[in-house]
């Protein structure tokens, strides 16, 4: 870990958000103009990450002006999230049940085959995001995204998909569970392998497009549903604010900073918002004194 004097961290402090800044500038009006070309005839809107634009003087100079953009900063972290959310309900719960664009330009086969595939691509990746949001698309889609590849290359028992779905959160029961498992093996994706009295799982088809259907989705929807997990990954990663902040340069406190600043090795949603809401609990209390 590297160590800074207080000048540094603040200047430091600057750069990241101002990095954000420009991140979701950037992916916001990236992810407005996919949506608009392939979702507006949905007649829903997508939720965009709020501008943040940071003046650097008063960031460094004014205590209530950096508070104030350090809120900004992590209620943009919320608006992230939420922005996925957005998709993946225009998706499943609009464009791929009932979308003119959706049953024309998909044949029947392809039109089955990418609603999984779409959940592999975006929750598959995204194990933190899915953590958080387990309920908006189906539980099928979200069970086969969530163990596709452990099941392709190795036959998985009831117990050890229920264990792999605690880890993002989600609890079910082994009689709910097989429910959910027999119609992923009606769809044709899955198989089960009976082995005495043992029962597992394993995978009869791979998740894989017609050639036409791959060429139509690299030319409508495929951005979007890359569009997540590049941001995600950009977005919520503010290491660079994992440093040691001087003991001897007369600040307030700055083992409490310290602490704060060690979750900024970790990425993803909550250690983001944690690490930029202790910021501004302790600007606030440094304002205070």
């Amino acid at each position: 870990m590297t160590d800074v004097s207080g000048e540094e961290f603040l200047n430091k402090l600057y750069s990241v958000s101002y990095k954000l800044y420009t991140i979701a500038n950037t992916q916001s009006f990236r992810f407005k103009k996919e949506w608009e070309e392939n979702l507006a005839s949905l007649k829903l809107e997508p939720h965009l990450v709020r501008y943040i634009k940071i003046e650097k003087e008063k960031f460094l100079t004014d205590i209530d002006y950096r508070i104030e953009a350090l809120n900004i900063v992590k209620l943009s972290f919320e608006d992230g999230v939420n922005a996925i959310k957005s998709l993946l309900t225009a998706l499943y719960h609009s464009y791929f049940k009932d979308s003119n664009d959706f049953l024309t330009n998909f044949s029947k086969e392809d039109q089955l085959i990418l609603k999984y595939f779409v959940a592999k691509e975006i929750l598959g990746n995204l194990i933190q995001y899915n953590q958080l949001d387990h309920d908006t698309v189906p539980l099928k889609y979200n069970i086969l995204a969530r163990n596709y590849f452990i099941i392709k290359f190795k036959e998985q028992s009831i117990s050890e998909i229920q264990d792999n779905l605690k880890k993002i959160n989600i609890r079910l029961k082994a009689i709910d569970l097989k429910k959910i498992m027999t119609e992923i093996i009606s769809d044709g994706f899955l198989k089960k392998v009976k082995k005495g009295k043992s029962l597992s799982y394993s995978l009869k088809q791979d998740l894989v497009l017609s050639e036409e259907g791959m060429k139509t989705y690299n030319q409508t929807i495929r951005p979007l549903v890359d569009w997540p997990t590049l941001f995600y990954r950009s977005y919520y990663n503010i290491r660079e604010l994992n440093v040691n902040v001087s003991v001897s340069d007369n600040i307030e406190h700055p083992e409490i900073l310290n602490k704060v600043l060690q979750k900024a090795a970790t990425q993803g949603y909550i250690a983001c918002h944690d690490v930029y809401n202790n910021l501004i609990e302790y600007y606030e209390k440094a304002k205070d004194k």
